[in-house]
């Protein structure tokens, strides 16, 4: 550790009165720094006034800089009163005094532009971010039929300016800190006053302000960090490109993490059916959306459930097969020398090399190794007798099930739980395949996201249940969806529209 720094990575000293002391040290913390760009003149009548300007080049935008700081500073009328600089600079609209050399040389690594004063004790920060950034494009990863179509870029204001632009309500609060000792990452809490549940937003934040780590890059790692229970599969958060998916979450009481340098945003609390639910089912009508998330639902069984169910029939209980479909599954293991658990299980594995194979490779090149690959892999492993059609059927209906749930977070947790249950299969047949997923149901509902059931609204309180399953695998009518989900704070569950139509 060296002297300018103490041992949670903060910078020592306050801004020196004398100019020369706070470029020595300056050029100290920052040396080695070759895209650190620092300035020395002097203005006023008679040059009788001491300036140091620095920022970092690439994060900065130059022209705004000269345009609304630097030329104002030089011109031949400014008074030689040191405590009239504020005024000539405030063409530059975000701006503050700062007093110790951490916030100073915090805010040039953040992209803003440090003026020093000589004789001043402090110094005055600009607002010139101007990161490199994409531009807002479609959101490839959660594709909507109907509905917008942009997605979260890595820079945090672009973010918080698509939700705003969706929620122009005055109690939409954006609550912006930095974490990590190193990294000093930009967040912001983003939740609407009235309808947020306070003691899951102060949980949150001390949670946040908890973390001591170096660096927090991306949300897929602040979340880990915000976990209580890591001994689960089941992702106790949700992350969404999605602008539409955000807004619509906030103004149901949830609470919005959006990270800098991150193109996801992170959505808190969640429970095992918001996984289920699709931006663009919203956007349809109630009998189609009923229709797919049904069908999703169905899917979550089959993706977990229909190889250790094949494990079991064929290993542990043919006879419960009517004869045709006995006779065919005995034609068509004819010849394979592996039992029903190890050729189930390398088909398995090697589709999942495949997908990973899938998503590593470039581009369109990917799609292509996904389909090729696994007609190729699939076929030759029959035509060699190493398994056989119907475990190539098996397996094939448990991706397409897979990949018809909405989320892939929650989707990675049901490939582990599907092998848990062919394990369990192995072992004990069909009692092994209902004690798994008794297993996973009680584990389910054990679970909770900042006091609410994971399960809700399968655990909801008698008198509640009405309210509760209008956003289930039903989804009722737009204008029967009188009430705010559980995420919402008591007193505040009727919707507004209702709230006034009653009246």
């Amino acid at each position: 550790m060296d002297h300018f720094h103490t041992k949670t990575h903060k910078l020592k000293g306050s801004i020196s009165p004398n100019i020369q002391e706070n470029i020595k040290y300056t050029k100290k913390v920052m040396q080695n720094c070759n895209d650190l760009v620092q300035k020395q003149f002097k203005i006023g009548i008679n040059h009788e006034i001491s300036l140091y300007i620095v920022y970092m080049d690439g994060l900065v935008d130059t022209e705004r800089l000269q345009e609304s700081v630097i030329r104002p500073l030089l011109q031949d009328s400014f008074p030689q009163e040191r405590t009239a600089i504020d005024q000539y600079v405030i063409e530059s609209a975000d701006w503050k005094w700062i007093n110790t050399m951490e916030d100073a040389m915090t805010a040039i690594l953040s992209g803003n532009t440090v003026l020093f004063l000589d004789k001043e004790a402090r110094a005055i920060l600009f607002s010139s971010k101007s990161f490199p950034t994409r531009g807002v494009q479609n959101a490839d990863q959660e594709v909507a039929i109907v509905g917008p179509k942009d997605s979260f870029t890595e820079s945090l204001r672009t973010n918080t300016a698509l939700i705003r632009r969706r929620i122009r309500d005055t109690r939409l609060k954006v609550i912006q800190k930095q974490i990590g000792t190193r990294s000093k990452t930009d967040y912001a809490l983003m939740y609407i006053d009235d309808l947020v549940q306070i003691d899951i937003l102060n949980k949150i934040k001390k949670q946040m302000d908890k973390i001591c780590v170096d660096g927090i890059f991306d949300n897929g790692m602040l979340q880990q960090y915000l976990e209580k229970d890591s001994r689960t599969p089941f992702p106790l958060y949700q992350l969404t490109q999605r602008p539409d998916k955000v807004a619509s979450s906030i103004m149901e009481g949830r609470i919005a993490v959006v990270l800098d340098n991150s193109p996801m945003v992170l959505l808190l609390p969640v429970t095992l059916n918001v996984f289920f639910q699709a931006s663009d089912d919203y956007y349809n009508r109630w009998e189609i959306t009923t229709f797919v998330r049904i069908l999703r639902y169905m899917a979550a069984i089959i993706s977990i459930g229909l190889p250790g169910f094949y494990v079991a029939i064929a290993g542990f209980h043919p006879e419960v097969l009517p004869t045709p479909f006995l006779l065919a599954l005995i034609s068509a293991r004819e010849g394979v020398p592996f039992p029903v658990i190890v050729e189930v299980l390398l088909m398995e594995l090697s589709f999942e090399l495949l997908r990973e194979a899938g998503i590593r490779l470039p581009g369109q090149l990917g799609g292509t190794m996904g389909v090729v690959g696994g007609l190729i892999v699939g076929q030759a492993a029959v035509d060699a007798h190493l398994v056989s059609t119907i475990v190539v059927i098996v397996v094939a209906l448990t991706a397409i099930a897979t990949f018809s749930i909405p989320n892939e977070l929650f989707t990675s947790a049901f490939r582990l739980m599907k092998f848990f249950l062919i394990m369990m299969c192995a072992f004990w047949g069909l009692y092994g395949f209902f004690l798994g997923f008794l297993a996973i149901f009680i584990h389910l509902f054990y679970l909770e996201n900042y006091g609410v059931p994971y399960a809700h609204p399968m655990v909801e309180e008698k008198g509640k249940l009405s309210v509760a399953f209008q956003d289930f695998m039903v989804r009722y009518p737009l204008k029967r969806m009188k009430y705010r989900p559980e995420f919402t704070k008591e007193g505040a569950r009727v919707r507004k529209k209702e709230e006034q139509d009653e009246k």
